[in-house]
C-alpha cells in the first residue's frame, strides 16, 4: 500500500544569497514552507513552497490546521484525489496566494514520493521531453545595479556560454531603462537574448510608451508590465508591440491562464510551480499554453523548474537564481549554457537536514 500515515510541516527563514530589487520591491528573505508526508511502504517524501518575506507562518497554519488533518490514511497514490479534495475543503480561501502556497507543499511531495516510488526522477517521470533546458541569467539583472554592474554581469553570463540574460525595467524616467538596455545589447550583440521585467509596475500608458521604446533592442520578451489581473490591458500591449509579453509568476489558477492565452494576451508562459498550486497544476498550464503554441519559462526556483521545463515540449527556459544553496548539497548542474535536470529519484533535491533544522524558525 501506499497510505499517508505522517504529514509535518515547517518553516524555514532563508536570507538572500546578494540583494535583490526591482521596480516594485527588495528581495529580502525566502519563507520556505516544508511538508513531509510518511506512507505504510517505508517511504518519506519532501515538498516545498516559498514567500519573498511575507506570509510564511500564514501558509504554514492553513497546512497544520486544515489541509494536513485530512491527509493520514489517503492513498499517496492517488495525487490528482488529493489535490482536489484538498482545494475543496479550502474553498472559502481559493482561488488566492496563500491557499495555492500551501497546496504547493503537499503536491510536490506527493509527487516526490510518486518518483521514489517509481525510482525515476522528476523530468522523466512527468513527460521526459528533454534532457536539458537553456539557461538565463537574472542574478546580475537587478534595478539598483548600475548599467557598468549589468555590462559586466552580461558578458559574465555570455563568457559562460548562457543563451540569455534579463533586466529588471521601471527606472523614473524611460530613459534610463532605455540606456541601461542600450548597453547591455551593445556588450552582448544581436545573437544573445535579452529579457526585461517590470514587476507589474507600469500604467497602461507607460506600458505602451515604454514598450515602443525598448524594441530596437531585440527583447526576447517584456515580462509582468501591467498588474497580474489585467489581462485586458495585457491583450492591448500585445497587438500593440513586436515584443513578446510574458506573464504568470503571479497567476494562481488553470483558469486565469486560459483567459490570458485566450485573449493572446500572453507569448511566454511563466508558471510558478509554487503559486499555482505544486505539479499538479503547473503541468495543466504548460499543456495548455502547448495547445496554443505558447513557450513555458518558469519564474524562479529554479532547483525544482529544471525538472519541469525539461518535462515538457514547450519549456524554453530556466531562470537562474540560487536561492537554496545553504540548505542543499550540490548545485544545479549546468553544460554549455543549459540546465540539467537530476537524474536521482524524486524531486532531485539534495536536502541538508541538519542545515534545514539549523534554520527552523516554527
Amino acid at each position: 500500500m501506499a497510505r499517508i500515515v505522517g504529514a509535518r510541516a515547517h518553516l524555514v527563514d532563508l536570507e538572500v544569497e546578494q540583494e535583490r530589487t526591482d521596480a516594485v520591491q527588495a528581495f529580502l528573505k525566502q519563507e520556505t514552507v516544508f511538508v513531509e508526508l510518511d506512507t505504510d511502504d517505508g517511504l518519506t517524501g519532501t515538498g516545498y513552497t516559498y514567500t519573498i518575506g511575507t506570509g510564511g507562518t500564514s501558509v504554514l497554519a492553513l497546512l497544520r490546521d486544515h489541509l494536513l488533518p485530512r491527509l493520514p490514511g489517503r492513498d499517496a497514490r492517488r495525487v490528482e484525489a488529493v489535490w482536489r479534495d484538498l482545494f475543496a475543503s479550502t474553498r472559502a480561501t481559493t482561488v488566492g496566494a496563500v491557499t495555492s502556497l500551501a497546496l504547493a507543499a503537499v503536491d510536490t511531495a506527493l509527487w516526490d514520493l510518486r518518483c521514489l516510488r517509481a525510482g525515476e526522477p522528476l523530468w522523466r517521470l512527468a513527460g521526459g521531453s528533454h534532457d536539458r533546458v537553456p539557461l538565463y541569467d537574472t542574478e546580475g539583472g537587478w534595478l539598483h545595479l548600475s548599467t557598468e554592474k549589468l555590462v559586466t554581469g552580461a558578458l559574465a553570463s555570455k563568457a559562460a556560454g548562457w543563451p540569455g540574460v534579463k533586466l529588471k525595467v521601471g527606472k523614473e524616467r524611460p530613459a534610463e531603462d532605455v540606456e541601461r538596455l542600450a548597453a547591455v545589447r551593445a556588450a552582448v550583440g544581436p545573437g544573445m537574448d535579452l529579457m526585461v521585467d517590470a514587476n507589474q509596475s507600469m500604467s497602461r500608458s507607460d506600458a505602451l510608451r515604454r514598450a515602443a521604446a525598448f524594441e530596437p533592442f531585440g527583447l526576447a520578451w517584456l515580462e509582468e508590465p501591467l498588474p497580474a489581473d489585467d489581462a485586458s490591458g495585457h491583450a492591448l500591449l500585445a497587438r500593440s508591440t513586436s515584443i513578446p509579453v510574458a506573464v504568470g509568476e503571479s497567476l494562481y489558477s488553470v483558469r486565469q491562464f486560459r483567459e490570458y492565452l485566450e485573449r493572446g494576451a500572453a507569448s511566454i508562459v511563466q508558471v510558478d510551480v509554487a503559486r499555482i498550486g505544486g505539479i499538479t497544476p503547473w503541468l495543466k498550464v504548460a499543456h495548455l499554453a502547448e495547445a496554443f503554441t505558447v513557450d513555458v519559462c518558469p519564474h524562479f526556483l529554479m532547483e525544482l523548474h529544471v525538472s519541469l521545463a525539461a518535462a515538457v515540449p514547450n519549456g524554453r527556459y530556466v531562470e537562474h537564481i540560487p536561492q537554496l544553496r545553504a540548505i542543499t548539497e550540490g548545485e544545479l548542474s549546468i553544460e554549455a549554457g543549459h540546465a540539467v535536470p537530476p537524474e536521482a529519484p524524486g524531486l532531485g533535491i539534495a536536502w541538508s537536514r541538519d542545515a534545514i533544522e539549523d534554520r527552523r524558525r516554527a
